[in-house]
């Protein structure tokens, strides 16, 4: 053995003859952890493989978390890890956990000999199987749901021993997250992320059950397809058989749902998975999981109310929260009143238009903003004026700068006084107006961004709006739903500036908006709608287009030609033709879900495997290399350019 592990033992043994002065065990006992500690520490230095005992005929009877006070006096067999062992002389304790909880093992002078012995020796993550009666605790420990209890161990297993964690196994580690990443299977031992996953299964299950009984289908979609855009990148996989072609790993299921409808399954769904390669953010992973459903023969109303439906099952049997009727806003009303589609209403600081009271006054930032079309519009962070001093203003200047503003005017009003940016060049009653509109009072302070255009003034006062409400830690409580309707169905590409589908291609557009297709395509809305919770987009979804000319039509719209539209759309396009059930649905994520319903962080708190900020996995270093042969199968070769 190496010098640093024969020190280790000495400590050990020393620490034995010290104990040996507090109890009066036989000589034996010495004995007996002298083999234990050899083992032990011959173990670490490989000599040995293992020195597990066998699980045998023992069978577990319960959770660990499962016990109260009714089990006193029950005989119990349960089997965990050892969070900790404390050594009080004449008694051990051993918190045992597994995915339920805790429960307290008691060793004592009624425990025989060798078992005591072997409790002595158990060291924090080693596996163990322990049989006893329950009983309840002298000293009891209202901490946990267990605390009133405890086993008196009268058989012990070490089914399992462990070297030390490069980590502790404790509740909210501070421990580095890469660190925790690389070793994920001990992070998941900690038990508030073993909790968010077992969360996420009961949501999972009562997503099923809901479906179930609403006659819906469960289908499952193929992950390898035919690569089709949607928006993002695809991930590709070579074909060994088809050398030279591709398979696409899912960005959604949308074809195949559509399929099905037109297949007459009538109601499907899937928990799905699906791939997008993109950049990595708080609320997004390179593959993800979402909640899909399609139904046929609705109109937009019947998929809002399923839609509706499954967030209150879903609220009430996980967290018993009750949802109410959710709200609807059109786009337009999101964007007038909060520069966002997925605005969160947990807080005020709603835009105002102000731009009529300032169309005609001296200062010039305002006014040709105005005359060119544009708008003046302001944020009221009401009651904030302690907290925003000149410094915090500057901050906030240089972050809507930042986001595309040319500059951030603002008013404060502390004790009678009013401070503002621009106030030289205006008059006392155009000032008086413009606080008046936006509502700013005493303690109050106002900001205020001019575009020529409009837009530009709404989405910088959006991103405006939740930075300060980060900043001064304005309180966002509860569950804040709404689902958004009416949105564009075109958007403009900001560098083209050719029109693109703000959804998909196969998005309905609503039926009063049919005449001015070709002529105002910036007017056209679409039966699209979001569901957005806490401002997060949960779930997107629409009335799908079944009449094959009027697809044809928003494909020529889109600059796609009859041949591309066939090369890429065509097994649809065709399916159509035999028969096509008018059919709606949506998808919404799960990952997101859960992470809002728990009020995690990020996504990576609610997936078992997550992906980094690069979009590897740490735990098993991938993506990696692969043999040359594996690629010359694939008919692949790779460009050696300096990355």
């Amino acid at each position: 053995m190496r010098r640093s592990c024969k020190q280790e033992l000495n400590e050990e043994f020393r620490k034995i003859f010290v104990r040996r002065t507090k109890i009066n065990h036989h000589s034996s006992f010495i004995i007996h952890h002298f083999s234990f500690l050899i083992l032990h520490y011959t173990l670490k230095e490989g000599k040995i493989k293992t020195m597990a005992e066998l699980l045998g005929n023992s069978k577990r009877t319960h959770y660990c978390g499962e016990f109260t006070i009714q089990n006193a006096g029950e005989r119990a067999c349960v089997m965990g890890w050892c969070q900790r062992q404390r050594d009080l002389g004449s008694l051990i304790f051993i918190d045992l956990r597994d995915r339920s909880g805790i429960v307290q093992l008691a060793f004592d002078e009624n425990t025989e000999k060798d078992i005591f012995d072997k409790a002595f020796g158990i060291r924090s993550e080693y596996v163990l199987c322990a049989s006893g009666v329950v009983r309840e605790r002298s000293s009891k420990n209202p901490q946990i749901p267990t605390g009133d209890i405890e086993i008196a161990v009268d058989e012990l297993k070490v089914l399992s021993v462990s070297q030390t964690t490069p980590f502790e196994i404790t509740e909210n580690s501070r421990a580095n997250e890469e660190l925790r990443l690389k070793h994920r299977y001990l992070d998941l031992r900690r038990p508030d992320l073993m909790q968010n996953l077992l969360f996420r299964h009961k949501v999972a299950k009562v997503t099923r059950d809901y479906f179930d009984e609403n006659g819906f289908v469960e289908i499952e979609t193929p992950i390898l397809i035919r690569s089709t855009p949607e928006g993002a990148r695809d991930y590709l996989v070579p074909s060994r058989i088809r050398k030279g072609s591709f398979y696409a790993l899912p960005q959604s299921p949308q074809l195949y749902k559509q399929l099905s409808m037109v297949a007459g399954f009538d109601r499907y769904m899937q928990i799905a998975r699906c791939f997008r390669d993109e950049d990595l953010r708080a609320d997004r992973q390179p593959e993800f999981t979402q909640i899909d459903f399609e139904m046929s023969f609705v109109q937009m109303e019947d998929v809002l109310n399923v839609g509706e439906g499954y967030i209150r099952r879903v609220f009430k049997e996980t967290l018993d929260v009750d949802v109410p009727e959710i709200p609807r806003y059109t786009y337009r009303e999101c964007m007038n009143r909060y520069g966002s589609d997925k605005p969160d209403m947990r807080f005020g600081m709603e835009i105002v238009d102000i731009s009529d009271i300032v169309k005609g006054c001296d200062f010039s930032v305002f006014t040709s903003a105005v005359a060119a079309g544009g708008s003046v519009r302001g944020i009221n962070c009401k009651g904030y004026a302690e907290k925003l001093t000149r410094k915090e203003i500057d901050k906030l200047t240089e972050y809507a700068k930042g986001c595309g503003a040319k500059g951030l005017a603002w008013i404060k009003r502390v004790g009678g006084n009013v401070t503002c940016s621009f106030g030289k060049f205006m008059t006392e009653d155009e000032l008086n107006c413009i606080c008046t509109r936006l509502d700013c009072t005493d303690g109050d302070v106002a900001f205020i961004i001019a575009d020529t255009n409009d837009n530009a003034v709404l989405t910088q006062l959006g991103q405006l709006r939740v930075e300060a409400a980060n900043r001064l830690d304005v309180p966002r409580e509860g569950y804040s739903f709404l689902w958004v309707v009416e949105f564009p169905f075109f958007e403009k590409d900001a560098e083209t500036g050719e029109w693109m589908a703000m959804h998909h291609p196969f998005t309905a557009p609503l039926d009063e908006c049919l005449p001015y297709l070709e002529t105002d395509k910036g007017s056209v809305r679409a039966k699209a709608y979001d569901l957005v919770l806490n401002g997060i987009e949960l779930s997107s979804g629409s009335i799908r287009i079944t009449d094959p000319a009027l697809q044809a039509t928003i494909f020529r719209l889109l600059g796609l030609s009859d041949e591309e539209a066939q090369q890429k759309f065509g097994y649809l396009l065709d399916a159509f033709k035999y028969g096509a059930p008018p059919h709606g649905g949506m998808a919404l994520g799960l990952d997101r879900l859960v992470m809002q319903m728990l009020g995690a962080p990020t996504l990576r708190d609610v997936v078992a495997f997550p992906k980094v900020s690069n979009a590897s996995e740490l735990m098993t270093d991938c993506p990696a290399e692969v043999p040359a042969q594996a690629l010359a199968d694939l008919g692949i070769s790779i460009d050696k350019q300096e990355k």
